[in-house]
């Protein structure tokens, strides 16, 4: 089997599906609602994460609460988060942001160029 250079090797390759509603959520299932796009951070993606969401909580003696992840998985996964992640992930509002940075530094390369060369 060769891959080809745009396709990533297993597991990157697989998108993970959002998990269902469960009354004791946990934070893997966060991660996993994060992993599938549903919160708007990212596109929907394996992200392997050197330590899983919540290791430090357990590895302290406190692992979260389902109360306090169920919290979080609806404040992750509200339709006006996703609305405003599209607007600044999308080309629509920003599209003048790096012409003007490319310009700004074209301007600065010229005005540097244009004093050393009536300096000398």
């Amino acid at each position: 089997m060769a891959l080809r250079s745009e396709t990533p090797p297993p597991p990157a390759d697989r998108v993970p599906e959002a998990p269902p509603a469960s009354a004791q959520p946990t934070s893997a299932q966060l991660k996993a609602e994060i992993d599938s796009g549903r919160t708007g951070d990212k596109i929907p993606a394996h992200d392997p994460g050197l330590s899983p969401l919540g290791t430090d909580d357990e590895a302290a003696g406190r692992p979260a609460a389902p109360s306090r992840v169920a919290l979080a998985r609806d404040q992750e996964t509200r339709p006006e988060r996703q609305k405003v992640a599209e607007m600044r992930t999308g080309h629509g509002t920003g599209r003048w942001v790096m012409p003007a940075y490319y310009g700004v530094i074209a301007a600065a390369a010229l005005v540097v160029g244009l004093v050393v060369w009536l300096l000398r």
